[in-house]
């Protein structure tokens, strides 16, 4: 059995953890081939928009195999560490080294652990099942957050919320989740995949140049000081409205129909 599916939905591409035997977790050559995945979709020009999420209704992903994987890099000499690991692509591919300017959607279907809680947070939207639970549990190990927990999740709930999460290490529920900021929506598991992928069709639907402007430019705008980001910002939307894209947009809305955005 593949460790993935990846299927295309026209400018969508559905990439699904398989592994629903071991709660989705991902071992050293799961974790490899999914960087390969997420370059494929990041230099296919037709890829607008990715949903993620996992096989069966238990787990979207319950972090990396403790047994093949953490342990290996953990104790590695610090060379080795820093060479395959603070320098190579983060857990679940997406999580460091890989900025892709295009929007990714989390389909949460159950636990988010750990690792596969960082996955979730790396992703710009999230949508869950009333069964989703969301932990990192590092804390209980011996160890902490080291694929962009400790950085994404204040960011995205608050530091006090964050700070709950990342020193108990206690689970948070769906609900919970989506009171703070978590997540965007809670669907029912039946329809949580099938909702998922309707959002990205319509997201696809966007100006495909518009998204990765505007990812690029939050993604740098982190660190800069306001002036410097509004400057930013700025110049960014000048390089924007040198595009097709927008060109087709002004007229789709002088013309009363739906643009036709091409990516150009």
């Amino acid at each position: 059995m593949s460790n993935f599916v990846y299927e295309k939905h026209g400018h969508v591409r559905l990439i699904m953890i398989n592994r629903p035997d071991k709660m989705n977790s991902l071992d050293l050559d799961a974790n490899d081939e999914m960087v390969e995945i997420w370059n494929e979709f990041d230099d296919d020009d037709d890829a607008r928009v990715a949903v993620v999420t996992g096989a069966g209704d238990k787990a979207f992903c319950a972090g990396a195999d403790l047994k093949t994987y953490t342990l290996n890099f953990a104790r590695s000499p610090a060379p080795l560490f820093r060479k395959k690991y603070t320098n190579g692509p983060g857990f679940g591919g997406i999580t460091r080294n890989l900025d892709i300017d295009k929007p990714i959607l989390a389909a949460i279907n159950g636990y988010a652990i750990s690792g596969g809680f960082e996955l979730a947070l790396a992703c710009d939207i999230r949508f869950c099942s009333p069964n989703a639970e969301f932990a990192l549990q590092d804390a209980k190990w011996g160890f902490h957050a080291c694929d962009g927990g400790l950085i994404r999740l204040p960011q995205i709930i608050g530091m006090g919320h964050a700070m709950e999460i990342i020193l108990s290490g206690e689970r948070v529920n769906a609900e919970h989740a989506y009171r703070i900021g978590l997540v965007n929506r809670i669907y029912e598991q039946a329809e949580l995949l099938t909702k998922s992928l309707d959002y990205a069709q319509m997201l696809a639907s966007r100006a495909p140049l518009s998204h990765r402007f505007a990812k690029e430019m939050i993604r740098r705008s982190t660190g800069m000081t306001m002036e410097e980001a509004l400057k930013a910002e700025s110049r960014s939307f000048r390089d924007v409205a040198m595009t097709h894209d927008l060109e087709e947009g002004v007229t789709s809305f002088k013309e009363r129909r739906e643009a036709k955005f091409k990516g150009e």
